[in-house]
């Protein structure tokens, strides 16, 4: 293979630690590769084929590796989606796919897969009016209880709010006039903590825990992380939620109440490690481009029969 067919595209608007680890274990495997951004991508349909434009390619890459969908309206969120989708219609490995990520960054989208599957997710209401969402609330903390309130698109902790009875209803822009309402979950001991797991191919290969000075236990917003020693339970919960969502690799966030009940909070498909690198003792960017590398592979055999076909 000419090293050109070898190039291979991390999409990312800011590659930092993230973006040097993939591009060292890409080299290590014999594969040049690029930033992109895909605020510069074009589609140009005038029935010749090679639609969409990736700047610094000649040619459709090798693979792209997904590492940030920059936000926007939702017109220009589900246009740089369609760039993944056509791409991985034109059989390029899109790493993860495009439906597994449309699927995980829909917060009521993933909850209602989950608990359709059976498996444990707290209890949510998503509605559209204040009047709705004013009196799910009402209703939930006027003995005590709180819910948490978050935007539909967002991540690291960024955009929720814990609210009750004495509060009320906080409006933020950032909802976008939708209403995600989750029961809070009591932990044992009252501790801030929950867990991340690592699933890559189904197979949960590490968990850490995330302990926090207050109810947000995102890395983001100050966390600690600490090595976990992942059961079969964790691994388990964890594995379900990535086959229910059909994903090739996956941060799972779990919680544990204060009965010893877990739930599945999130399941993250462009996940950041570098918390969970500092507490494992293998290279965790080795481990997502060996997975990517054998999806490569898999794709051009693939390619190859259909051609002698």
């Amino acid at each position: 293979m000419k090293a050109s067919q070898r190039k291979i595209a991390i999409v990312t608007d800011d590659p930092g630690w993230h973006g040097r680890q993939l591009t060292t274990s890409l080299k290590e495997h014999g594969f040049e590769s690029q930033y992109v951004s895909l605020t510069d991508c074009t589609i140009e349909i005038n029935g010749e084929g090679n639609e969409i434009t990736f700047p610094g390619f000649d040619t459709l890459p090798l693979g792209i590796f997904v590492r940030g969908v920059p936000g926007g309206s939702l017109e220009q969120v589900i246009f740089r989606l369609d760039i993944l989708h056509g791409l991985h219609m034109s059989g390029v490995t899109v790493y993860n796919t495009p439906r597994a990520i449309e699927r995980t960054v829909d917060k009521p989208l993933t909850s209602l897969l989950l608990s359709r599957a059976g498996l444990p997710t707290p209890t949510t209401w998503i509605c559209e009016t204040p009047e709705h969402a004013r009196s799910i609330l009402e209703k939930e903390t006027s003995k005590g209880g709180q819910l948490i309130l978050k935007p539909l698109f967002g991540s690291q902790g960024i955009g929720i709010h814990l609210v009750d009875y004495k509060t009320g209803l906080i409006h933020d822009e950032k909802f976008a006039g939708i209403y995600y309402l989750q029961r809070f979950i009591e932990r044992q001991n009252n501790e801030y903590t929950d867990i991340r797991v690592l699933v890559i191919d189904g197979i949960a290969k590490a968990a850490m825990l995330r302990r926090g000075q207050e109810w947000v236990t995102n890395r983001a917003q100050g966390a600690i992380c600490e090595p976990l020693v992942m059961d079969k339970v964790i691994a388990d919960l964890a594995e379900s939620a990535c086959k229910v969502l059909d994903i090739d690799y996956a941060g799972v966030d779990l919680m544990q109440d204060k009965n010893g009940q877990f739930y599945i909070i999130e399941v993250n498909s462009i996940p950041a490690w570098y918390g969970l690198q500092g507490v494992v003792d293998f290279d965790i960017a080795s481990c997502l481009i060996d997975s990517f590398v054998k999806h490569i592979a898999e794709i051009n055999q693939l390619k190859a029969c259909s051609e002698l076909n």
